[in-house]
């Protein structure tokens, strides 16, 4: 059998293989007969990244509560909280939950000429479903992928019992989750009402305030809930506070000075976009100027900064809510800029440097041509540690190849 016989083989394979229901509603994917490549450093790192990413939350999760009782800075809270209902910032706060964190840690890292550059920390992530099959089945061709194919037992073990609510924002995830863990424990969110069963959520924060018989039922520490119903660990604002010089030694201090600095290597520098003026004598760090105003008159080699509306906002799924300067016309910058700068109060806004992904070829099967392709494209790798005894542990990475002439998704 020759190599092109073979692809087509793994090919129509990968079709056999396919659930019945599909994975994700109203999308489609193209075919690869292979796995996306990683390297055994590449491997090493993301294996590494997890405990450094679970004592992050952890660090997060304890500034945060020190900032509400009044032990840390008044801002990081305030910041925090913007736009958010009192009742949900309680809940959030309920001695009942104050340690437990997300059990599925997953970030969005881009892969670069220097390496990886990340640009979100997702403790609610689709897509778990899909690289669970992805892994299982090129496994069963006989690759060597990360985790070994056994991510979704590994789930079904995280997780053994309970329902998963979907709020119908999310309801494309739906298919996958009813792979993962069979029709009978998916529900949907609205109209769902609270028994003893564990629930794994699946639901965002902002739809909360709308969901009814689940809203009134939940009771901290009584209905076991992942991951916790924590509004301030689901802000991207972290990776600007993060970045934060008043903030600097206490991040130093809980991370560790190995784990502080590899993610200030990891993290592109970012800044918590803040319409309150500088003092006279001030600058925006690395920007060296004085005002927004200033960064509104960029040029288009100067906009390589991408904004991102941190949260607690229907904008902030998926990557609605972002903007690449370098990407838009300065007029279009400058308006969401504006709007960042003005909707800070209710829904903040974060800017990042942008980490431009390297170009890669990978082949596909082009359903168009009928014939195998290879595409040349940038990757954004997502990688899933599941929390396990108290570790994070890598059990699958889902590399997504955008074709070069379309932006990543850095949302």
């Amino acid at each position: 059998m020759n190599g092109m016989e073979a692809d087509l083989e793994r090919l129509q394979f990968l079709r056999e293989q396919r659930p019945a229901n599909g994975l994700l509603l109203g999308r489609e994917s193209r075919l690869s007969p292979t796995a996306f490549p990683l390297t055994e450093g590449q491997i090493d790192f993301l294996e590494k990244l997890g405990p450094r990413l679970l004592t992050f939350l952890q660090a997060c999760n304890l500034m945060y509560r020190q900032s509400a009782k009044g032990k840390g800075p008044g801002f990081l809270r305030e910041w925090l909280d913007a736009g958010k209902p009192a009742e949900l910032l309680e809940l959030g706060l309920d001695p009942a939950i104050k340690n437990e964190l997300p059990l599925v840690i997953r970030p969005d890292l881009l892969l670069t000429e220097e390496g990886f550059a990340l640009s979100e920390i997702d403790s609610l992530p689709g897509g778990i479903g899909m690289t669970a099959w992805l892994g299982e089945t090129y496994a069963a061709l006989g690759e060597d992928v990360v985790g070994g194919g056994g991510m979704r037992e590994a789930m079904r073990r995280l997780f053994p019992e309970g329902d998963v609510l979907i709020a119908e924002e999310g309801r494309e995830y739906g298919p996958e989750f009813e792979w993962l863990f069979g029709q009978e424990r998916v529900k949907r969110a609205e109209g769902y009402v609270v028994s003893e069963k564990p629930i794994y959520r699946f639901v965002e924060a902002f739809d909360w305030p709308e969901l009814g018989s689940l809203r009134t039922g939940y009771r901290p520490g009584v209905t076991r809930m992942t991951p916790p119903l924590k509004p301030f660990l689901e802000e991207k604002l972290w990776l600007a506070l993060f970045w934060l010089e008043p903030l600097r030694e206490r991040w130093r201090r809980e991370l560790g000075d190995r784990y502080d600095r590899d993610l200030r290597q990891l993290i592109p520098y970012s800044w918590v976009v803040n319409p309150e003026p500088l003092p006279v004598t001030a600058v925006l760090p690395q920007l060296n100027v004085h005002s927004w105003e200033q960064v509104k008159q960029f040029s288009q080699k100067e906009r390589e900064l991408i904004l991102k509306i941190s949260g607690f906002s229907p904008l902030a799924w998926g990557s609605r809510g972002v903007t690449l300067g370098s990407d838009v016309s300065g007029e279009e910058w400058a308006r969401a800029l504006e709007e960042a700068l003005t909707g800070f109060r209710t829904a903040p806004y974060l800017m990042q440097r942008y980490a431009k992904p390297k170009l890669v070829e990978h082949p596909y099967w082009s359903e168009e041509e009928g014939a195998l392709r290879m595409m040349k494209g940038r990757v954004r790798l997502c990688p899933y540690y599941f929390v396990e005894e108290g570790e994070a542990r890598l059990k699958g990475v889902l590399a997504t190849v955008n074709p070069a002439d379309k932006k990543s998704s850095t949302g």
